[in-house]
């Protein structure tokens, strides 16, 4: 049955992609938000989605929690519509505004190695591009679709436009590999890109939100044994079809006194500022704080 109903959604998903490449980005930007703003609760729990942003926001009237939610659903069709136009946000850049030139120059004339951490947060996947377009020499993780029709494309689109070098975080039935293409990523001295705000089944946990949460260790890991920087991103969506990206200062780390569970504490907190800077941006449908 599960195989019925991947086939089935990645038929439905490439007849949008067709439809979307047929009418142009904008126009279906506009028809995704659309789609994700009717559609959405159908597949994901609304309560969840819900309780989650009432962690963040504990005082919020109902009609703000409803501005965020059609803003989620919104982003998120505009940013499902947008991957037949990877190639496009590719080869120019007249779709972003990019601030912290200056952090990433010092990055590249130090070779001092980064892993620079972000979210969901607008279109995700261009962070990764833009600092493989600015010669940053990445290495991005990621995490495979349970879909077995529609994550080849994805990775194919990912390593052609996004960037060539990608680490799965899990594969089914390979476990290591990733692990395995990490190291190898650290060993070339590859800088390192990966979405911190994701739910989890392991690692260490420290408060979200003021909720304990499963955080990955993996930058906290790179920081400490083989010293690397820890850089936050953010990215917003500007009037519909375009963003901003910030490259924002290094997180602060003592190696003698710092450790994964201090080192995850100050990640969280960067990413709870970026979220509660754009609310309507982030994707409140994880279930980040499952026991």
């Amino acid at each position: 049955m599960k195989i019925i109903k991947y086939l089935l959604e990645f038929i439905i998903v490439i007849f949008l992609f067709i439809f979307f490449k047929l009418i142009g980005r904008k126009l279906s930007s506009d028809l995704g938000c659309k789609i994700a703003k009717n559609l959405g609760f159908k597949f994901k729990s609304k309560e969840r989605t819900i309780a989650n942003i009432r962690r963040a926001f504990p005082t919020l009237d109902t009609l703000n929690e409803q501005k965020y939610l059609e803003e989620m659903w919104c982003n998120i069709g505009r940013t499902f519509s947008e991957y037949v136009y990877l190639k496009n946000f590719r080869e120019d850049s007249g779709h972003i505004i990019l601030e912290g030139m200056e952090i990433l120059d010092q990055i590249k004339s130090t070779k001092k190695p980064t892993v620079f951490i972000s979210g969901h947060f607008a279109n995700f996947e261009l962070m990764a591009m833009e600092l493989d377009r600015n010669n940053l020499n990445i290495a991005a993780i990621y995490r495979p679709l349970n879909n077995i029709f529609l994550n080849p494309l994805m990775e194919f689109w990912r390593k052609k436009y996004i960037c060539n070098f990608q680490i799965p975080k899990k594969i089914p039935g390979k476990e290591g590999n990733g692990t395995k293409a990490l190291l190898k990523a650290v060993h070339n001295k590859n800088n390192i890109a990966v979405m911190v705000d994701q739910a989890i089944t392991q690692g260490t946990k420290i408060n979200f939100f003021n909720e304990p949460a499963f955080t990955t260790s993996i930058p906290s890991q790179l920081a400490l044994k083989y010293n690397y920087q820890i850089v936050p991103i953010s990215i917003k969506r500007l009037d519909k079809y375009y963003f901003k990206m910030k490259i924002l200062n290094p997180i602060p780390i003592d190696p003698n006194n710092d450790n994964e569970q201090t080192i995850g504490v100050k990640i969280n907190q960067e990413m709870e500022k970026i979220i509660l800077a754009n609310p309507g941006q982030w994707i409140w449908t994880h279930n980040r704080w499952k026991v």
